[in-house]
């Protein structure tokens, strides 16, 4: 699964800052200098720490129910926040990984003499493989 919501208080700070917290999840908190920029940086941190949960294959917390929590200090409010692990990934995991691989050797040639960019090709291939397209 890599489409998930959580709830986040959100609590405006005196100097105009909003700060965020997730409490089903350990460390997980961010801020913003305004309340659009708070919800921005919540999402980002709440994919961030939910693929690193992910990627080490460690348990994700079930999420609270918004009546659940108790909200301090005074002003503070719960927001859902949504988040899609894969799209984070997509956006910043986009490292090149090089890969051997053995095709005929009449087959490297046919494709060579047509242009084709391989890895492009495999690409293409793994995602429609994966349905990720």
């Amino acid at each position: 699964m890599n489409k998930y919501a959580y709830p986040a208080i959100i609590t405006p700070e005196e100097n105009g800052l909003y700060s965020v917290i997730f409490p089903d999840l350990e460390g997980c908190y961010t801020s913003g200098d305004n309340l659009s920029d708070a919800l921005y940086m919540a999402e980002d941190v709440l994919a961030f720490t939910l693929y690193s949960l992910e990627k080490r294959s460690e348990t994700i917390p079930t999420p609270s129910d918004s009546f659940d929590l108790t909200l301090y200090p005074e002003g503070s409010f719960v927001n859902y926040i949504a988040c899609d692990t894969l799209e984070y990934q997509k956006m910043n995991n986009n490292r090149a990984v090089k890969k051997t691989l053995s095709i005929p050797e009449w087959l490297n040639e046919k494709a060579t003499e047509a242009g084709i960019n391989f890895s492009q090709v495999l690409q293409e291939a793994i995602k429609s493989k994966l349905g990720l397209f």
